[in-house]
């Protein structure tokens, strides 16, 4: 990033003005904005609000990573998305939005999802990597690459009520893995679409973010660099942590990891040796075949609300440990949740508690949606 190479039109003058009277910002700060490049991983409920503002901001080149695309269940909090845009492509909704927003602002468009045979290659030549990312593979695999190419992470996550906001991967700073060694087991952290998440939590979160973002563009204040802001929206609490760069950290300390490796497997719903896993498509089969199935819904019921598998029983994950007398033995236990997270935690359950024919279904009602059933609503 060079500052000054970005000249302001006598129109970027007026729409930056608020910018350009603040001496810690000025002319030069917001040339060098308009010179800048920063990469936002995801367009979803952290990214929507990130985008926005880093646009809104003046920030000349936004890199936008996402290859998904809208769904009604999106637009509570996904800020960048409409109506209009239910079943399109997420980069077109943003790229329209963005551009509405600020003509200025050049989009570059990653549609894809970012593996470690592509990371490195996305980020390097961006000043700023803003992580807005729903998965653990993801956040580590964007670590780990920032680290690698030595681009800052402005780094943030959400879940129901609260939300967690760093700086990682500076010079001198920690970095995630510092933090967080490694992922977690398999279904130990329910994710968004599982556990849920309060909708103006990721504006929150992620307006941070792009504060963060801004102020290492511009290298102004204090950024949360060594420090984790811990956010309770409930409670409306902030508190700071600090965090210590790991001299035996495998990324950013020992440099042990050297080249990027993919660890979705590390993260993915794990098939116990006692119970198995079924695609929807076996399950689907098998229910043509009219195979003897006792089929598990444990959501809660006003996920059953929305939709269900024909003939299923709902038993929700928390009250299956004393309702195990409602499900048989001498049939195949097919259980299904709307992910595949807490219906993998029924299975085991249900395995150890002596069940012998059990099945988590892979990807839940949600794979069932969209590869059986599409009448049944995505949420």
């Amino acid at each position: 990033m060079t500052a000054g190479i970005g000249t302001l039109s006598q129109a970027e003058l007026v729409r930056y003005s608020r910018h350009v009277i603040l001496p810690e910002v000025g002319l030069a700060g917001q040339e060098r904005l308009k010179a800048s490049r920063v990469l936002v991983v995801g367009c979803g409920g952290l990214g929507s609000p990130v985008a926005l503002y880093l646009a809104a901001a003046g920030v000349g080149t936004l890199g936008l990573v996402d290859f998904d695309t809208v769904d009604a269940s999106n637009l509570q909090r996904q800020i960048l998305h409409g109506t209009s845009g239910v079943g399109g492509s997420k980069l077109d909704s943003a790229e329209a939005r963005l551009l509405n927003l600020n003509p200025y602002t050049r989009i570059e468009r990653y549609d894809t999802r970012l593996t470690a045979s592509n990371a490195l290659e996305i980020i390097e030549g961006y000043d700023v990597v803003v992580d807005g990312t729903d998965n653990f593979p993801t956040r580590y695999l964007v670590n780990d690459a920032c680290v690698l190419a030595g681009v800052p992470n402005a780094y943030g996550s959400i879940f129901r009520f609260e939300g967690q906001a760093s700086v990682f991967a500076t010079a001198d700073g920690p970095c995630y893995r510092c933090l967080f060694r490694d992922p977690p087991p398999a279904g130990a952290v329910p994710n968004c679409a599982e556990g849920g998440v309060l909708g103006v939590l990721p504006g929150l979160v992620g307006t941070i973010q792009a504060t963060e973002a801004i102020k290492l563009l511009l290298g102004i204040g204090k950024p949360l660099i060594g420090e984790l802001l811990l956010v309770n929206a409930l409670d409306m609490d902030f508190k700071r942590l600090r965090i210590r760069k790991d001299p035996g950290c495998p990324a950013c300390g020992t440099r042990e990891i050297k080249e990027l490796v993919d660890i979705e497997q590390v993260c993915e719903v794990p098939v116990a040796g006692a119970y198995g896993e079924l695609t929807v498509g076996a399950l689907a089969d098998r229910r043509a075949a009219r195979h003897e199935l006792f089929i598990l819904d444990v959501r809660e019921p006003h996920e059953w609300a929305i939709g269900r598998i024909d003939g299923a029983e709902l038993i929700p994950l928390g009250e299956l440990h004393r309702s195990l007398d409602r499900v048989p033995h001498d049939r195949d236990v097919v259980v299904y949740c709307k992910g595949g997270t807490r219906s993998a935690q029924a299975a085991d359950l249900l395995a150890k508690s002596g069940y012998t024919r059990v099945y988590n279904v892979a990807g839940g009602i949600l794979a069932w949606s969209a590869e059986i059933d599409p009448t049944i609503p995505r949420y």
